[in-house]
């Protein structure tokens, strides 16, 4: 863990807005994905993560035509749904020129389909079942959720210490950055109880960022919120800044 006084001092371009979809399948607050799509174009941006995670095979179709229509250049990073198939990686690789590609573990989502062309760019996220080292070994390294890393230390001392140990014997190939809220709440499908959440009301909930090293930051760190892109950008700024 770092000093408090420390800045992060991490380069504004790793850090990519995000279309998120939670809004297509739990009632939560925030921009649908269809809103921040049609942001875009009105911020001038050409590069967005997607997080088409709550959006079965058609909707996701629209979504990619959607995108289509935009002036977006590069979809670098992608959160993967179980049921994707190779020649839907092939098309976000060609056409979106995606570079990593982040799952969950198989135990908690089984592939459907036969992945491992790929394996070179997908990496396991901390989320769901406690991250082990056959998760992580069957593709390329981790993808740190900072928001789910820091819920473990403030609740689950065990699991945290477990994750960190993991996060320095292998690669932080990606990141997902979401809220800290500044006390318990339900998640949005009402699992859990847990401080993470998809929707940040104030910029201070990212301040716990702080007690991370700058190595735990990958070149790919997307905003898991569902908050406007305009939101998000302010976010960013905020977190570059951090100190």
């Amino acid at each position: 863990m770092k000093n408090h006084n420390q800045k992060l001092k991490i380069e504004k371009d790793r850090f990519l807005p995000a279309i998120t979809t939670l809004s297509a399948k739990f009632k939560v607050d925030g921009n649908s994905w269809k809103d921040k799509i049609k942001e875009i174009d009105e911020l001038d941006l050409k590069k967005v993560a997607i997080f088409p995670t709550c959006l079965d095979k058609e909707q996701r179709q629209e979504m990619y035509g959607l995108l289509e229509k935009t002036q977006i250049e590069e979809i670098p990073f992608v959160h993967l749904r179980s049921d994707m198939s190779l020649e839907e990686l092939n098309y976000l690789v060609e056409r979106f020129k995606a570079k990593v590609f982040n799952i969950h573990t198989e135990r908690q989502w089984p592939l459907k389909y036969d992945l491992s062309k790929y394996k070179q760019m997908i990496f396991m996220e901390n989320a769901g079942y406690d991250l082990q080292v056959q998760d992580i070994e069957k593709f390329s390294g981790i993808c740190l959720d900072f928001s789910h890393l820091e819920n473990a230390r403030l609740l689950f001392t065990d699991r945290f210490k477990a994750q960190e140990n993991l996060l320095l014997l292998y690669e932080i190939g990606c990141n997902h950055i979401a809220a800290i809220s500044k006390t318990k709440q339900a998640t949005e499908d009402g699992a859990y109880i847990s401080f993470d959440k998809h929707i940040f009301k104030d910029l201070s909930e990212f301040d716990y960022l702080k007690n991370y090293p700058k190595e735990f930051f990958s070149n790919f760190c997307a905003i898991e919120v569902e908050n406007s892109l305009a939101e998000q950008l302010k976010a960013i700024d905020y977190i570059v800044e951090l100190s």
